[in-house]
């Protein structure tokens, strides 16, 4: 391809995303990574062994790009999520009936759906995945954007996405400004089996060192996303199996009876990443790159998703108009759709974190005063609901589950 409209740099679960909904829209796209997307197995030293919550709104945006049904089978719905402080009696209990017969979201594993965009991505002519490759230089000019690697190979386009990560060369390189924020905490991250079933319930117990949450999985099996102040993370992580359940059960309960890992277990560090601007001269960052949040919403991914549909739905009207998708009108219109809710979530998820990661009395009195009032308020309950399915405000066309 000598020219495309958009050259992707990275091929995790954002970029693929971006690839295909704007080959869907038959622009001509360009992907680049580090190392060959379909080459990782999960239980390689390299693979992604991570599951990934996939809310309503995300749900029809992947529906609407062909990649869902691939991963339907073994995505398990989520009804109910039931989050609690520690050892208090007041919790909260989100039911997806409150708003509706459609279930909140679902729990895919990374690897399912990477694999189900890969296939979606081969059947597209508009795409060239490159061959692996690092970028070392980025170069505008009036009328399209260069990614140089470092092997010497070029890859043009009217605009290049930087979709790269949280410690994004595209990013570096189009010298945006980013704001970085270490929790000192870790995430422990493994599969869990369980003696009683789950029936679809999401559960977030909060604790001192960091929020301990069991995601649905098919069969009697949950993920595992335990995350706790760094050090005493990878302490946990290396306890043989009865020990690690046993230090699982004394923080969970044992709501789903006996609790086993089964592995494998990973530990990853987590830090708020937040570029203060989404946008440079024919660069568009997406996902991580764009930011990176604390798990404890969940949202993290669905947030990049957000950023896929608007960056879609502006760069695709701008070519059906014979306007330049790469130009800076376009651009500023994907940064104005984006920024205000990018930045409230990250707000809102940072300031969760502050809240419950911590033991001092009164703030843990005040907490449970809210926990308590908003499951006594059932219109903000349904608004939570509604924000946690991605359905509130106007969204982007794919994330309503319509065409480009």
């Amino acid at each position: 391809m000598e020219r495309a409209d958009a050259v992707i740099a990275g091929a995790g679960l954002s970029g693929l995303s971006v690839a295909l909904a704007l080959a869907e829209a038959g622009l001509r796209v360009a992907v680049v990574d580090r190392s060959d997307p379909r080459a990782t197995h999960p239980r390689s030293p390299g693979g992604d062994i991570r599951t990934t919550a996939i809310s309503l709104s995300s749900r029809r945006l992947l529906t609407a790009l062909g990649a869902w049904d691939a991963v339907a089978g073994d995505a398990e719905p989520i009804l109910d999520i039931r989050v609690s402080d520690a050892d208090s009696p007041l919790h909260m209990h989100y039911d997806h009936k409150a708003v509706g017969d459609e279930p909140m979201g679902h729990i895919v594993v990374n690897q399912a759906l990477k694999e189900s965009l890969l296939d979606r991505l081969a059947a597209r002519p508009e795409v060239v995945i490159a061959d692996p490759g690092t970028v070392a230089e980025l170069s505008v000019t009036p009328a399209a954007a260069t990614l140089t690697l470092t092997d010497g190979r070029r890859l043009t386009g009217a605009l290049v996405v930087g979709a790269d990560g949280r410690d994004s060369a595209v990013r570096s390189l189009a010298r945006l400004r980013v704001t970085r924020l270490p929790y000192r905490q870790s995430s422990i991250v493994d599969t869990i089996g369980h003696d009683l079933p789950h029936q679809g319930i999401a559960h977030e117990r909060f604790m001192p060192g960091g929020p301990v949450a069991l995601l649905p999985l098919s069969g009697r099996r949950s993920a595992l996303v335990w995350t706790e102040r760094s050090a005493v993370a990878e302490r946990i992580a290396r306890l043989d199996d009865d020990a690690f359940a046993a230090a699982l059960t004394e923080r969970f309960g044992d709501s789903l009876g006996r609790l086993r890992p089964l592995g494998p277990r990973r530990v990853f560090p987590l830090e708020l990443v937040a570029a203060e601007s989404f946008v440079a001269d024919r660069v568009a960052l997406v996902g991580d790159a764009a930011h990176a949040m604390h798990p404890v919403a969940g949202q993290g991914f669905n947030l990049g998703l957000r950023d896929v549909a608007a960056l879609a739905e502006v760069m695709a009207d701008a070519v059906r108009l014979g306007l330049d998708p790469g130009a800076a009108t376009v651009l500023r219109d994907y940064q104005r759709r984006r920024r205000f809710d990018s930045a409230s979530l990250m707000a809102s998820t940072d300031g969760l974190v502050r809240l419950f990661s911590n033991d001092v009395t009164p703030v843990r009195a005040v907490r449970d005063l809210g926990l308590g009032l908003v499951e006594r308020i059932p219109p903000f309950k349904r608004m939570a609901i509604r924000h946690a399915m991605g359905t509130l405000g106007t969204l982007p066309r794919l994330l309503r589950g319509e065409p480009l």
